[in-house]
């Protein structure tokens, strides 16, 4: 019997990044600190949520092993690079509770639109 046939499967989960979206200039010139939180945040991703994906700057630090301050700056360049829009910002909860930011992928349809690739208008402003 192959060894194939006993081999227990994993549940199933994985993160797609297509070779067309690696190789846009804003992935291909980003440092590995955003590209591993990108990587956290499609892992939110469940393919009917895009818009709703929320992921704290604390569960990032430590899924990363980096600074909140850090994470704070990969969010930002994220969002400049256009690989995320921000759907709702972060704010205070009426019982004080801190509540995280929501993101949109703008690789994936948003709300019934296709996804607008904001990153691939990018261009690397460096001489």
């Amino acid at each position: 019997m192959s060894r194939r046939k006993n081999h227990k499967r994993g549940n199933g989960t994985f993160v797609q990044l297509h070779s067309w979206f690696l190789a846009s200039e804003a992935w291909a010139t980003m440092k590995p600190g955003p590209r591993a939180l990108y990587v956290e945040l499609k892992r939110q991703y469940n393919g009917n949520n895009n818009g709703r994906i929320f992921l704290s700057h604390r569960e990032a630090a430590n899924a990363l092993s980096i600074g909140r301050d850090t994470v704070g700056r990969h969010y930002k360049e994220l969002v400049e690079r256009g690989f995320l829009s921000v759907t709702r910002g972060h704010f205070l909860g009426p019982d004080g509770v801190g509540q995280a930011a929501l993101y949109a992928l703008t690789e994936e349809a948003l709300d019934g639109c296709p996804a607008t690739k904001k990153f691939m208008l990018w261009k690397n402003k460096a001489p």
